[in-house]
């Protein structure tokens, strides 16, 4: 390990060790920490034209607070976001905005989220918690190099960025990232490249080169299955890059990166068959301690795939992180709330009781409600927790999946039941299950549900993939409303298709309406609105209703 890498990691402990024991001294303070976040925030927010013009004040109590501000969404900000923007001031908070964030979590249009000063403060004391506890449990990942994902942007939107880099290492104060950068095996200038795709090639060359790799975080499983794939389709020409330290035809487009050089990458890509198999991992990367990536309800199968490739080294679940704020991270094997960070309310979503931190019990299943720095208020999370436990007054949590529904024509399937219907597949192996598609435009022209899935063998699909449309269709009439609309024609029965790549496909299709490379879920239920996407209209049948 190179003397740079040895002492970023070495500085790096000791300023996250901090931060690891400033949440464990106030494990049993939550309610006034809460309190004095939120004291902190509508300081902040009294002083910012938004806020001022709903009269809020920074002597509100808690009580004052959750009655004079209803709980809001992304839309409730659109109209003050665009002024903020197009006025560079700080306008719905009082913090200087260091970037926007682009996030889309469904196929909607992309937001855009303000981080500013006060909100890299409210990730920075969860990065270090999280940071110092990883030190602590996964000791030999702090003997190599690390990769985090950077928050990729699509080629269309490159533009709007003004050439920001939207890089993970950027929740760390500027301290701690000049230390981070030390320990890095890919160079945040990677996403400098003209094109989304010259991005990858570029990160994964830089994989490739590193023996020393010892910590690997992604967002979504399927990414970094993605980066082992491209991997393999590209081992040719990065065999030759690597073995003269040349970008070759792709260098024009490169935004001057440098490309790495490694002789002993380039020989094991020249002679590899492409398979994905773990032993040949484990030669390139012998140091990998650690695997970090959402491993819970639809990402979960894809976890244990990613996992499956790269064995050798342990894993780590992400907890609940979105580009709007965090609700709960890794910590000590549990998944505790990151309250030093944010202001945290919880609906319970049997009665829809608004209820604090402090007032939660085991068992209770929630929605999150977010009061963050970037100047959002009660802002409503689609995702439904269970209150697993407790660490001191702190509750943690298990991720059941999120809270989005389909509605095409009154059949209310919730992502709740989508999973249930995606957990009682026959398991053979052999198969993954994407995504259930909720389609505006069958073949037939008729709304319906569609499973995408993800063969791993040579055996015919047809059979199987018409066994999985019965299950399905079997299953979901099992659901009052469905089963109504079916029998009120107003529906297509549900499909299966069945075949190798269908993760790619489904990915493709996303990165096509501008989703975000990297943080694409793979979610047990998405609406598809609009038109039947040209790439699926030849696979699907048009079956009587």
């Amino acid at each position: 390990m190179g003397a740079g890498t040895t002492l970023g990691h070495h500085l790096l402990k000791l300023l996250v060790a901090p931060g690891r024991r400033r949440f464990e001294r106030h494990l049993g303070e939550l309610e006034s920490v809460q309190r004095a976040r939120l004291s902190r925030w509508l300081a902040a927010a009294s002083r910012a034209p938004a806020w001022q013009r709903h009269g809020v004040r920074a002597d509100w109590s808690w009580e004052e607070f959750v009655r004079r501000l209803p709980i809001s969404t992304y839309a409730d900000y659109a109209e003050d976001l665009a002024v903020q923007r197009e006025r560079q001031q700080a306008w719905l908070i009082d913090s200087p905005v260091a970037r926007y964030q682009p996030t889309s979590g469904s196929t909607s249009a992309v937001k855009w989220i303000p981080y500013t000063k006060l909100f890299l403060d409210e990730l920075d004391q969860v990065i270090t918690a999280w940071v110092g506890d990883l030190y602590e449990q996964y000791p030999s990942q702090g003997r190599g190099t690390h990769y985090w994902s950077l928050s990729w942007i699509p080629t269309t939107l490159r533009a709007q960025t003004a050439g920001d880099i939207n890089d993970d290492m950027k929740m760390l104060s500027w301290g701690k990232r000049a230390l981070a950068y030390l320990t890095q095996a890919v160079p945040q200038e990677v996403a400098l490249a003209e094109t989304l795709e010259d991005s990858l090639f570029a990160t994964v060359a830089y994989l490739c080169a590193d023996e020393e790799l010892g910590f690997l975080s992604v967002w979504s499983p399927t990414f970094g299955l993605n980066l082992l794939e491209h991997m393999s389709q590209w081992r040719l020409e990065l065999a030759e890059s690597l073995a003269l330290g040349q970008w070759g035809t792709r260098a024009p487009r490169m935004g001057g990166v440098r490309c790495p050089q490694s002789t002993r990458a380039a020989t094991m890509l020249s002679r590899w068959d492409g398979a994905l198999d773990a032993a040949f991992f484990h030669r390139l990367w012998p140091r990998l301690a650690v695997v970090s990536a959402w491993d819970t309800a639809a990402a979960a199968p894809w976890a244990r795939a990613l996992h499956a490739k790269l064995p050798h080294a342990g894993f780590q679940g992400k907890g609940l992180w979105a580009t709007e704020g965090v609700v709960t991270f890794p910590y000590q094997g549990q998944y505790p709330l990151a309250y030093l960070s944010h202001v945290y309310e919880f609906i319970d979503a049997n009665n829809q009781q608004v209820l604090a931190p402090w007032q939660l019990r085991e068992g209770q299943e929630v929605i999150p409600l977010l009061t963050t720095g970037s100047g959002l208020a009660r802002y409503r999370m689609n995702d439904v927790l269970r209150v697993s436990g407790f660490l001191g007054q702190v509750p943690c949590f298990t991720f059941l999946g999120r809270n989005d529904g389909v509605d095409l024509v009154g059949e209310k399937i919730s992502a709740t039941t989508a999973q249930a219907v995606l957990d009682g597949l026959p398991q053979d192996g052999g198969m993954l299950p994407v995504t259930l598609l909720a389609l505006d435009q069958t073949a037939s022209g008729r709304p319906g549900y569609v499973l995408l899935a993800e063969c791993f063998d040579d055996a015919p699909t047809g059979d199987r993939a018409h066994a999985l449309s019965q299950h399905i269709e079997t299953a979901l009439q099992g659901h009052f409303h469905y089963k109504l609309a079916r029998e009120l024609g107003q529906l297509q029965p549900a499909e299966c298709l069945l075949r190798p790549g269908m993760r790619e496909l489904y990915l493709s299709l996303c990165r096509e309406r501008g989703m975000i490379e990297g943080n694409i879920k793979v979610e047990p239920l998405r609406h598809w609105p609009g038109a039947l996407p040209a790439t699926l209209r030849p696979l699907l049948t048009a079956r009587p209703a």
